[in-house]
């Protein structure tokens, strides 16, 4: 395959970044102001937004460098460079040597030409998301916002535009809040591969864009950990991001102060915006409390007591655009969402464009499949919370991260629940994660031998149907008879109106 090489003569001159005092300064500046400081125990008084917790489902987006080759996933970065691994083959087979064509080529064929900011954002929205949270940096090292920092990033290089502003201003428009992810920790090793052999990574002219390329059991240096630190803060004093996602690594020792150090940065920039705001986290990387946990492909096994977030992607193969996807179906996400909620936490799901700016039409199926049933049964999930238990059924689910795999084989006696409280009362849910083949659906937690539904039932709907409902409460279980309707993607919900809770009357011991 012929792709242009990238022209040594068009580059921008390298960015000068071996000074970070004054950049520093400032940081330490706004720190020293609060009304965060830079301890865990100051940052521990961090609560997670409202805003956030009743969202519940938000859109991740991986685009960039790594969907021009678009083969085997977006660590092709790395693996093109790792002989004897089916991407370095394919990389020499279909581009030629690592020497004569290297992952900075691909960059002039990112060029985001038919990118439609507002249409993505109204897909977005379509699907009934709440938030978005774009990748700012990948572990490749080239930024996919404007910044000041590097000559490698998409203002300069590629779609030379800034994307990322497009789209954010678009997510405004939209009424959604914008995020934004960090993967840039990786880079100190990303590209280390092609340090053992005759590749680009060698040549000293491109060191800038594919170095350090340390070792993976070196702990990273302070001026690469400066870096890191300030192009985060870059990001949130640029674009304002709510929601800012860590990847993995950032669990490293050596990262430690400067991870409490950006949450106070971040913190107190949010106050002076008076804005509330998200960090995403994974593993051990921040203390309990100050930040919010999140799970990669995969979830809790029971209710967690602070919101989580669990972030996936609508394929199995990969998080960016590839060739031969296995894509998950529109039930299973939503069997996904619906889990997540009723544990606590937050949907983050993934879709990859195309370098060409489009979204994949079967990812666009996929988000408006979960659109339309979230339109219908929406109640159960934007602001909830979990219920005495958050489910039942005899589908076992994996618990813990990359559990995805495979999908499990949910029935009708599936169901996850959630409750809600607002002005007009008290509610439970109970989400079917199949349709019943006989058109019952049988809870049995509702059933009065279960002991978990302490109040009397005022009244019993499905979600999305007018039609009042035939059921019976028997020890075993709740039986509803659902209405006739036009399918979804997944299951439907049974709504519970629950009687006031009783109160006797109070005693008169003051009156002879």
């Amino acid at each position: 395959m012929t792709l242009p090489l990238i022209n040594p003569d068009d580059l921008p001159e390298p960015v000068d970044i071996s000074d970070n005092t004054a950049a520093l300064a400032g940081v330490k500046q706004v720190i020293d102001a609060g009304p965060y400081d830079s301890t865990w125990e100051s940052l521990q008084r961090y609560r997670a937004p409202l805003w956030y917790h009743d969202g519940k489902f938000g859109i991740f987006l991986h685009w960039g460098v790594f969907s021009v080759p678009a083969f085997g996933d977006e660590w092709y970065s790395r693996s093109m460079y790792l002989e004897g691994t089916k991407a370095f083959e394919h990389h020499v087979e279909t581009y030629g040597p690592q020497n004569a064509f290297g992952y900075k080529d691909f960059i002039p064929s990112f060029t985001m030409d038919k990118f439609q900011p507002d249409d993505w954002a109204a897909l977005f929205k379509e699907a009934g998301a709440q938030f978005v949270v774009p990748v700012a940096e990948h572990h490749d090292g080239f930024a996919l916002y404007d910044t000041g920092r590097s000559r490698w990033s998409v203002t300069k290089m590629g779609p030379r535009q800034d994307i990322f502003r497009q789209l954010g201003d678009a997510v405004d428009r939209a009424w959604m809040v914008l995020g934004a992810s960090s993967h840039r920790a990786e880079h100190w090793f990303f590209m280390n591969g092609g340090s053992r052999f005759d590749s680009d990574v060698r040549d000293p002219a491109y060191a800038d864009f594919y170095g350090p390329a340390q070792r993976e059991e070196i702990a990273p240096n302070e001026r690469f950990l400066e870096d890191w630190l300030l192009r985060c803060v870059e990001i949130v004093d640029k674009y304002r991001p709510q929601i800012f996602y860590f990847d993995w690594w950032i669990e490293s020792p050596a990262f430690e102060p400067y991870l409490r150090r950006f949450a106070a940065y971040y913190y107190n920039r949010a106050a002076e915006w008076g804005r509330e705001v998200v960090i995403n986290f994974k593993w051990n990387a921040f203390a309990k409390g100050s930040a919010v946990y999140d799970i990669e492909r995969g979830t809790m096994g029971g209710i967690r007591d602070d919101v989580w977030q669990n972030d996936t992607s609508v394929s199995r193969t990969a998080w960016s655009w590839v060739e031969g996807h296995e894509y998950k179906g529109a039930h299973e996400l939503i069997a996904e969402l619906a889990d997540t909620v009723s544990k606590n936490g937050v949907l983050l799901l993934n879709v990859g464009p195309k370098p060409d700016g489009t979204i994949p039409e079967e990812e666009r199926r996929l988000l408006q499949g979960i659109g339309e049933w979230l339109t219908r049964n929406g109640e159960a999930i934007y602001g909830s919370r979990p219920w005495t238990i958050p489910g039942e059924g005899p589908t076992e689910v994996t618990v813990g991260s990359f559990v995805d795999s495979s999908s499990p084989e949910y029935t009708a006696a599936d169901v996850r629940f959630t409750t809600r409280t607002d002005v007009t009362g008290d509610y439970v849910y109970a989400t079917l994660l199949a349709h019943p083949q006989d058109g019952i659906a049988r809870i049995r937690s509702f059933g009065s031998g279960a002991g978990l539904l302490t109040r009397g039932i005022r009244e019993v709907r499905v979600l999305g149907s007018a039609e009042d409902v035939a059921w019976q409460r028997s020890a075993e279980s709740l039986d509803v008879t659902l209405p006739a309707q036009s399918a979804t993607a997944a299951g439907p919900v049974v709504r519970l109106y629950l009687e006031d809770e009783a109160r006797p009357p109070r005693q008169d011991f003051l009156h002879g």
